[in-house]
């Protein structure tokens, strides 16, 4: 590691949106897009490089056992900067404890034990705080994970957002579970576990105060029950990924890059709302990048894809499931939709940032 006085050395950084470029950091370095892959990429991974966090999925997978063996932990960690802090179907509180239980099971992981960090700000109203620790603790029953440790410090008026949660998990992988997005295998079939964009549009409906013929609500749910179900159908599931900053879009292509495989996908299949469509059509946006909060992407081996959706329609959470594409060994780390009128193109990661504060 360089000293700590040391300037890093930007010269060799390369496009699409070199760092060198940005005298300062900008909101599209935490989209999930090109600029946040950047910024990992040329300046976190180099500086902390390790096997654990080389593998860059939703959480890391530590081995306690002999030679790699069980036990295995998952462990994550998240930051919430939602805003409103309240939204349609949610609040900050319910989304960290959801989606940091939900990064953990991503990686097969049955969530058990989560940490919070509150940075409150001066003047932040004691009822909606206690609306949201409120809604907190009624999450974690329900994902069905214990609130460990925590910690709380205050920031002065005009210095946040009202309220920040840090979240921090561990969970248990189970046995015979190897789930991580570079073990994508050529022909798994592409599985989305229902309809996408509702959680970014539930927020951008409330803080543009955008009105619809009905209200969009944001998709927050945990997972781990839904992941639970499929694996129980087969352990032939070779990559989940929930699809939150930089929505469908961002997790292929970040799947394609890990794996070195290439994926194609029918648009055509994809569930979307009407009024999430709707909206996205006049915001000028593409469902494809809009974020999620509580559904998931799988690549499942193609033997065992009709069997895992069929089980992921039975849970409440995955009955809108739908096989939308395939792995393939063309155009390696490249994914390719087909469109409603029968054409072709790249669809590549976001350049900046859609939606910003989405989560």
């Amino acid at each position: 590691m360089s000293d700590t006085h040391e300037k890093p050395d930007f010269s060799g950084w390369a496009c699409p949106a070199p760092l060198r470029n940005y005298p300062t950091v900008v909101m599209g370095h935490g989209s999930g897009g090109k600029m946040m892959a950047d910024l990992i990429g040329s300046l976190f991974a180099p500086e902390f490089q390790n096997e654990l966090l080389g593998e860059l999925g939703d959480s890391a997978v530590i081995a306690l056992g002999k030679d790699g063996g069980a036990p295995r932990l998952a462990f994550t960690t998240d930051s919430f900067v939602v805003q409103p802090l309240f939204f349609p179907g949610g609040n900050i509180g319910e989304l960290a404890v959801f989606g940091t239980a939900n990064d953990l099971a991503m990686a097969g992981a049955k969530p058990m034990f989560l940490s919070a960090g509150f940075i409150l700000e001066e003047g932040l109203p004691m009822e909606m705080l206690a609306r949201i620790v409120q809604s907190m603790g009624a999450a974690c029953q329900e994902a069905g994970v214990t609130l460990a440790t925590g910690d709380t410090k205050v920031i002065n008026r005009g210095r946040g957002d009202g309220l920040y949660i840090n979240t921090s998990g561990i969970g248990i992988i189970p046995d015979g579970v190897r789930i991580g997005p570079g073990l994508a295998k050529p022909g798994d079939a592409v599985i989305v576990s229902g309809t996408l964009g509702d959680h970014g549009i539930a927020v951008m409906s409330v803080r543009e105060g955008l009105e619809f013929e009905s209200v969009v609500k944001s998709d927050t749910a945990p997972l781990s029950g839904l992941v639970e179900a499929m694996l129980s159908a087969s352990r032939d599931v070779h990559c989940l990924r929930d699809a939150t900053r930089g929505g469908l879009a961002a997790v292929l292509n970040e799947i394609s890059a890990a794996s070195k495989m290439g994926i194609t996908f029918d648009e055509k299949i994809i569930p979307v709302r009407p009024a999430v469509l709707g909206a996205c059509e006049m915001l000028g946006l593409d469902p494809l990048y809009v974020a999620n909060e509580g559904k998931l992407v799988a690549m499942v081996a193609p033997e065992s894809a009709e069997a895992v959706l069929a089980a992921m329609k039975t849970h409440p959470l995955g009955r809108d499931a739908v096989i939308i594409g395939q792995v393939v060994e063309e155009h390696p780390g490249m994914v390719v939709s087909r469109t409603g009128i029968g054409a072709s193109r790249v669809v590549d990661l976001p350049a900046g940032e859609l939606l910003p504060r989405i989560c």
